[in-house]
């Protein structure tokens, strides 16, 4: 069955690369590769052209304006055509086994979406430590905080149906958890490391106060819930942020 591996790009000349061979490397083989790149200023978007010609899983689009990870990802979902549908960012990384043990893994416990744990590595590639997910979620657990690293997802959209990410600027991810979990309510993920996390200082999700502010606005927008409800399930967010930084 096929895979559409979902990969937004902007500026990412530096680590595309290693992005792309730990996908070429993968022992599940069925895959296609749908990337669009953000209005790339550093040569991006030229090295994509390129790529298709050496391997024709590899599909490559461009959005007219810069419009967000978010908006970047969707193109490649809407011209996705694969079974399943897996997301890999332009800094990340799989281990070879990824699709693989996945796959295998929803088939055994007939699940429509499913995650992993990763690992956490610098710009330089040194191991940072690992994030560690749980074995089951519900839909009131992710009210309460997000475990799954975009990286790790895959979700079966013969089952759910294609899924689109939130059109904001930030938390998109969690924002499409939220609406595929709101379809099937819980799910199982592995705890076995499958990908490696590339933290940057530069990146968007590295701005903790901002990606806080937009966690509350997907629980009030994607979450639909009250004010109230909203800011009980944010403070759940916030001390398990707190307690990670005291660490």
């Amino acid at each position: 069955m096929l895979v559409s591996i979902i990969t937004p790009t902007y500026n990412s000349l530096k680590f595309i690369d290693e992005t792309i061979k730990s996908i070429i490397d993968q022992t599940y083989s069925n895959w296609e590769l749908v990337i669009t790149d953000d209005c790339s200023s550093d040569g991006t978007w030229e090295y994509l052209k390129t790529l298709p010609k050496k391997d024709d899983r590899i599909k490559v689009y461009r959005l007219e304006k810069n419009s967000g990870a978010g908006i970047a990802r969707n193109n490649s979902i809407m011209h996705a055509i694969g079974r399943y549908i897996a997301f890999c960012d332009s800094d990340d990384k799989w281990l070879p086994e990824k699709l693989e043990k996945q796959l295998k893994f929803m088939d055994s416990n007939n699940l429509a979406f499913t995650y992993s744990s990763y690992q956490k590595i610098n710009e330089l590639g040194l191991e940072r430590g690992v994030v560690h997910v749980p074995k089951e979620l519900t839909y009131k657990m992710l009210l309460k905080t997000c475990p799954i690293g975009c990286l790790t997802a895959i979700y079966d959209s013969q089952i759910i149906g294609k899924v689109y990410m939130p059109e904001i600027r930030k938390r998109q991810d969690y924002g499409l958890w939220l609406l595929i979990m709101q379809k099937i309510k819980q799910t199982k993920g592995m705890t076995e490391v499958l990908a490696l996390y590339r933290e940057r200082s530069n990146s968007i999700s590295s701005n903790k106060f901002k990606a806080a502010l937009y966690h509350y606005k997907v629980l009030r927008k994607v979450g639909n819930v009250s004010t109230i409800k909203a800011w009980y399930y944010f403070s759940f967010y916030a001390f398990l942020g707190l307690q990670k930084y005291l660490k």
